[in-house]
């Protein structure tokens, strides 16, 4: 499994292009492969699959029975907006505007490591789900990881 670590700060230029940080590239496995840019599921914000990762996931959701209503209507939204994109030879990933509109991205973003997959966020909107009012980091890693075994 692909491991992406780092936030990163950046630019949208008005074609809605953002030049990806070096240390973030040197990371992004087989990029000749390409990525999925797609809208996240629960957050106001866009996700960066690189392929491998995608494929991955792809092979789950393929598991899914198609003839469950829910599982449609799952698919037909996890799928809503997904574009294939590449880094281009310059270092810019383009992220079209219907993406930018759903991530009311305008300028200033946060790229931010999510495991293996890479978060792209308006910089004010990730600021504020990283403080809202009633968050408590500590209380909610107990109760995430407390379950985990660290024997491995």
């Amino acid at each position: 499994m692909t491991s992406i670590i780092g936030t990163y700060e950046c630019k949208v230029d008005t074609k809605g292009r953002v030049l990806v940080p070096a240390s973030l590239k040197k990371q992004l496995p087989a990029m000749a492969d390409g990525f999925v840019l797609k809208r996240s599921v629960f957050e106001t914000c866009l996700e960066l699959w690189p392929m491998a990762e995608w494929e991955k996931m792809m092979v789950k959701i393929n598991k899914l029975n198609p003839f469950d209503k829910k599982v449609d209507t799952f698919i037909r939204a996890f799928m809503a907006g997904v574009k294939l994109v590449d880094i281009d030879d310059a270092g810019r990933l383009l992220i079209a505007k219907d993406l930018l509109q759903f991530g009311n991205i305008t300028k200033e973003i946060v790229m931010a490591s999510k495991v293996n997959i890479v978060e792209i966020w308006d910089k004010d909107l990730y600021e504020a789900t990283l403080e809202p009012d009633d968050f408590d980091f500590g209380a909610l890693a107990q109760e995430v990881m407390s379950n985990i075994s660290f024997d491995d």
